[in-house]
């Protein structure tokens, strides 16, 4: 325990962002308190598909970031050691306007700073078999996407970080108040010269004028988890389909784009209601991850819709040639989303800092934010 309940930095929240900045701190030498009001983390860093994933970024300063995340993930993992799969990802076009978005963007990429490989139908089942054959004019294949466990990263990081840095650990301990150099938590008091709140989706008890004038709102996505396959049927890179083009933003600026958007409209407006678009990523027990929907509004209902369930299956149905399909989970998560900001960060006052809002991308960009949050911060 530190002296007198003494640390440099206080972090509070213990899901990715908390820990890739309690990560950053220690590594410069700084004394390190994570506090976690839960037993462990149970919000939206163990409810993803544990897929970072760079190519899902737009040019320019936060593909920079993503990949600059990447870079720490991969020394993270290896020193963990964590299970991790960098094996990519590849995009399906099933259509001829989605393949026309994927031969333009393929066509800027290398001046954008995106290595991909544009692939047709033959190409695309040499990366992987399982993929339906049947309608399929090609893909893009990405090599930058790493698969890992979420459930595994954030249930092992912080021991890692107390063993390999002397992070101090509070599970269970809500933080209260901050008024530095003091800090509430958990009926005890602490006193640190630095505090970065990454409190994910509770705009509640920490700084709630500051999250009521933000713009930040909440998304909800529910997800599914099959059976494990084990060795016996492994998919290979992370997969995607159509609708995954109108999602992220590295697609946004391709003209083509327009088309797909328009009969997406017509065709499956349900999908485009329920904001659903279809990934599939494998963990190394074999169990596949699937999701998801996007849900956008502060009041989030605990009532989940097993239409978009249905839809989820059925699309996937139309690119992927499973063996027996046993969905063993059905779960929805929460992330807060800044309608502009790709991340949303404060400093309500001297020496506190908020990190949140980094929507469906904290694995993907954390550590990357991270490590420029603390370098701000200790700059000043």
């Amino acid at each position: 325990m530190p002296p007198n309940n003494m640390v440099d930095i206080a972090i509070i929240g213990a899901g990715i962002a908390g820990l890739a900045h309690a990560y950053h701190a220690a590594k410069r030498g700084l004394s390190v308190v994570l506090f976690e009001r839960s037993p462990r983390a149970m919000g939206a860093s163990v409810r993803n598909f544990g897929l970072i994933w760079p190519i899902g970024q737009p040019p320019g300063r936060m593909r920079r970031i993503a990949m600059r995340s990447r870079a720490i993930w991969k020394e993270v993992l290896q020193s963990a050691p964590l299970w991790h799969a960098p094996l990519g990802s590849l995009q399906l076009a099933y259509h001829e306007d989605e393949y026309a978005v994927l031969r333009e963007f393929a066509a800027q990429a290398p001046e954008l700073g995106y290595e991909v490989a544009l692939l047709d139908a033959e190409g695309v089942q040499q990366r992987c078999p399982s993929v339906r054959q049947e309608g399929l004019h090609g893909g893009l294949y990405s090599p930058s996407e790493i698969t890992v466990d979420p459930r595994e990263i954030v249930a092992s990081l912080p021991g890692w970080l107390e063993r390999q840095y002397g992070v101090t650990l509070r599970f269970n301990t809500a933080v209260q108040h901050i008024a530095l150099p003091t800090i509430e938590a958990g009926g005890q008091q602490w006193q640190a010269q630095y505090a970065i709140v990454c409190s994910g989706d509770d705009f509640q008890t920490l700084y709630p004028q500051v999250f009521a004038d933000s713009g930040l709102t909440r998304c909800k996505l529910q997800m599914m988890r099959t059976s494990a396959y084990g060795d016996a049927w492994q998919i290979g890179p992370s997969l995607a389909a159509g609708l995954t083009l109108c999602h992220y933003a590295n697609y946004q600026a391709c003209e083509s784009l327009a088309a797909v958007r328009a009969r997406f409209a017509a065709e499956m407006p349900e999908y485009v209601q329920h904001g659903i678009h279809v990934l599939v990523a494998q963990n190394g027990r074999g169990e596949v991850t699937l999701g998801d929907s996007h849900e956008y509004g502060l009041d989030v209902p605990p009532f989940d819709q097993p239409r978009i369930d249905t839809l989820v299956l059925d699309y996937l149905a139309t690119f992927l040639e499973t063996p027996k399909l046993e969905i063993a989970q059905r779960w929805h998560g929460v992330y807060a989303k800044h309608p502009e900001k790709p991340v949303f960060v404060a400093r309500p006052a001297g020496g506190v800092t908020i990190v949140t809002g980094l929507g469906g991308a904290g694995m993907t960009l954390s550590f990357g934010v991270a490590e420029e949050v603390v370098g701000e911060m200790l700059a000043d």
